[in-house]
C-alpha cells in the first residue's frame, strides 16, 4: 500500500476551530477579491475592444448591425470551444477533474492550474461575446484557484488542509461577486460540505416563517427592536471598532457563563428549592436599588439605550449589575432564558465602547449604532451559535446595514469564547463540539499515534516458531524482517499447518519459505484515514506499519479495534 498523495499538516491545534483558519482567511478573501475584479476587468476590457463600449453586452452589441450578432457570439463561442477542448483533453491524459468543489471534499490535492485557466479562457471567450452564461462559475473556480495555491505555496506548514483554504476561496469568490458574505458562506458548506443539518433546516424555516406570518395577520409587523433609522458606515474606525466589540463580547460573554457556574455552586448548598429561589430574588431586589434597569429580561432597557438614554456612567453600573443579577437569576435556578439578558448586556457593551472611544478622540459616527452589534456579539458568544445570533440581530432590527459588522462581531465572540473553551449554555452545543473536534483529530491525525509493539522473525527461523509466536499472540500472521530491521512479508498460520501437515515443509523449515512479500501494509506519516481505508481493503485485524515506502523500516502494528475505538468519538 503506497503513502496515497493527500497532504494532510499535522496540527498544532487540539480543535477543529482555531484563530489559524481565521487568520489565513483573511488573506485568502482578499486574494479572491482581486481575482474576481481582474476578470470582470478582463470582460469589459474583451467588451471595449469588440465593441468600443463599457456597457453590458445587451446594449453595446447594437452597435453592429444585427445580421452579424450571430457571427459574433458564434465567432466566440468557437475560440471558447478550443480553449475548452484543450481543458478537457488535459484531463483525461491526466485523468483530474478541475472542479473546485471536488477539492473540497478532499477528493483532490489542489486545483488543477492548467485547466482551470483554459476553462477560464473559454469561459471568458463566450461571455465576452454575449453567450447566455453567467460569469460567478469561472470567477469562483479562478479564486478557488487562488486558494489553492496560496496553500500549496503561502501557508505550506500551517495546520490547515488545502482543501479547507480551497472552501475559504471560493466563498469569498462567490461573496464578491453577488456581495452575499453570509449565503456564500452558507452555500460552501451546503453544496461542498454536504453538512446534513443544512438539510434538515427547510421545515424548520417553513414553521419559523408560518409562525412570523401568524403574527403579521394578527397586526404585529413591527420590528422587535425599531433600529432601521441608524445606518453603519463601512468606515475604518467603525471596523476596528467592531473587531474590539466582538473581542471584547466573547470575554464578557465567557465571563457570564463562569458566573452563573459559580452561582450555581452556591446556591447549591442552599437544599430548599423556594428558599434557594427566593434568596436569589431577595439579593437581585437589593441590587435594584442601584438602577432598576437590571430588572426583568431588558427589553425596554435596549429599547432605551438604542434611543441613546444611558450615559457613560449608567452603562458601566449596568453592565456589571446586569450581568452579576443574571447569574444570580439563573444560579438560583429561576425558569427562564438567556437570550435577551445576553442581548441586553451586549448592547450596554456595544455603546459602552463606542462612547468611551469616542471620548478618546476615536472617530465614531455614531455609538449607538454599536448597540446591535454588540447584541449580537454577545448572544454569539453565550450561546455559541453565531450564525443563528448574527441573523437574529438582523431580524430583530430589520437593518441590513448591519449584517455585516454583525458578522465579524458574532465571529470573533464565539472565537474567543471558543478558544476560551467558555462551556455553552446549551450542553447539546458542547456535544456537537466535541464530536467535531473528534472528528477533526480523526481526519487529522497519523498512524504513528496508534502503533503498538509486534513480535516479528527473521527469515531463517523456522515455522515452528512462528506457530509458537501466533499461538501466544493469538494472530493468524506473523511478520518478517530482516537483519536491518526491513519488512520482508508475513507468513500466515493457516498456509503454515496446511503445507506441514502436506508434508510440503517441516517445523524446521525456514519462514522465508511461506512469507508472503505482497503483504499488506501502512506507513507511519499517513492519516488516521487512510489506515481506516486500508482496512476497509482487506479482512486482517492488524497491518504493519512501516516508516516509508522506500526504507521499509517495522515499526510495529496498527490494530482495527484502535481506530474504532477512536471513530466511536464522534460516530
Amino acid at each position: 500500500m503506497t503513502t496515497g498523495s493527500r497532504h494532510v499538516l499535522k496540527t498544532g491545534s487540539g480543535h477543529a476551530l482555531n484563530w489559524t483558519s481565521i487568520l489565513v482567511a483573511i488573506p485568502v478573501g482578499f486574494a479572491a477579491t482581486l481575482v474576481t475584479l481582474g476578470f470582470r476587468l478582463v470582460i469589459e476590457l474583451i467588451n471595449s475592444l469588440l465593441f468600443g463600449s463599457k456597457q453590458d453586452v445587451t446594449q453595446a452589441i447594437a452597435v453592429y448591425p444585427a445580421y452579424l450578432w450571430p457571427l459574433i457570439v458564434g465567432v466566440g463561442g468557437l475560440l471558447a470551444g478550443f480553449f475548452l477542448r484543450y481543458a478537457t483533453a488535459i484531463e483525461k491524459k491526466e485523468t483530474v477533474r478541475t472542479d473546485y468543489l471536488e477539492v473540497i471534499n478532499a477528493r483532490l490535492d489542489a486545483v488543477p492550474t492548467k485547466t482551470s485557466l483554459f476553462r477560464a479562457l473559454s469561459s471568458i471567450a463566450s461571455i465576452g461575446s454575449g453567450a447566455s452564461i453567467g460569469k460567478e462559475g469561472p470567477m469562483v473556480q479562478l479564486s478557488a484557484l487562488a486558494g489553492s495555491l496560496m496553500g500549496r505555496f503561502c501557508f505550506p506548514r500551517l495546520a490547515l488542509r488545502n482543501s479547507d483554504i480551497v472552501a475559504m476561496a471560493a466563498a469569498a469568490g462567490l461573496s464578491s461577486v453577488y456581495h452575499a458574505p453570509l449565503a456564500s458562506a452558507i452555500f460552501v458548506a451546503e453544496i461542498a460540505f454536504g453538512i446534513s443539518a443544512l438539510q434538515r433546516l427547510i421545515p424548520l424555516i417553513i414553521s419559523s416563517g408560518v409562525a412570523v406570518l401568524t403574527l403579521w395577520t394578527l397586526g404585529y409587523r413591527s420590528a422587535i427592536y425599531p433600529f432601521s433609522h441608524a445606518q453603519f458606515d463601512l468606515t475604518p474606525g467603525n471596523m476596528l471598532l467592531t473587531v474590539v466589540v466582538g473581542l471584547l463580547a466573547g470575554l464578557v460573554g465567557g465571563g457570564m457563563i463562569w458566573l452563573i457556574q459559580q452561582s450555581r455552586q452556591r446556591f447549591s448548598r442552599v437544599a430548599s428549592l423556594p428558599l434557594r429561589l427566593g434568596l436569589g430574588g431577595l439579593i437581585v431586589g437589593a441590587m435594584a436599588i442601584a438602577t432598576p434597569a437590571i430588572l426583568g429580561n431588558g427589553y425596554e432597557v435596549i429599547v432605551a439605550i438604542m434611543a441613546g438614554g444611558f450615559m457613560i456612567k449608567g452603562l458601566v453600573i449596568l453592565l456589571v449589575l446586569k450581568m452579576l443579577a443574571t447569574a444570580i437569576s439563573v444560579g438560583s435556578n429561576a425558569v427562564g432564558g438567556l437570550f435577551t439578558p445576553s442581548l441586553l448586556t451586549g448592547a450596554v457593551l456595544g455603546v459602552l465602547v463606542a462612547m468611551l472611544a469616542r471620548l478618546a478622540g476615536f472617530p465614531v459616527s455614531d455609538p449607538v449604532i454599536f448597540a446591535a452589534v454588540g447584541m449580537g456579539a454577545v448572544l454569539a458568544s453565550v450561546s455559541q451559535a453565531p450564525l443563528m445570533a448574527m441573523l437574529m440581530v438582523l431580524e430583530m432590527t430589520l437593518n441590513s446595514s448591519l449584517l455585516f459588522p454583525t458578522m465579524i462581531a458574532c465571529v470573533l465572540a464565539t472565537m474567543t469564547a471558543y478558544r476560551l473553551q467558555v462551556t455553552s449554555t446549551y450542553p447539546v452545543v458542547k456535544n456537537h463540539f466535541s464530536r467535531s473536534d473528534a472528528k477533526f483529530d480523526f481526519d487529522n491525525g497519523i498512524i504513528s499515534q496508534f502503533i503498538v509493539s509486534g513480535a516479528a522473525l527473521k527469515p531463517e527461523d523456522p515455522v515452528g516458531k512462528a506457530l509458537a509466536v501466533s499461538t501466544l499472540k493469538r494472530e493468524r500472521f506473523v511478520y518478517v524482517i530482516n537483519d536491518s530491521g526491513q519488512f520482508m512479508g508475513a507468513v500466515s498460520i493457516h498456509d503454515i499447518s496446511h503445507k506441514v501437515l502436506d508434508k510440503e515443509i517441516t517445523l524446521e523449515s525456514p519462514v522465508s519459505c511461506v512469507v508472503d512479500a505482497s503483504f499488506p501494509t501502512v506507513y507511519e506519516n499517513q492519516t488516521i484515514t487512510q489506515g481506516w481505508e486500508a482496512f476497509a481493503r482487506v479482512t486482517l485485524e492488524r497491518l504493519p506499519v512501516l516508516n516509508n515506502p522506500q526504507e521499509r523500516k517495522y515499526l510495529g502494528a496498527l490494530t482495527k479495534t484502535s481506530l474504532i475505538q477512536k471513530a466511536e468519538a464522534f460516530l
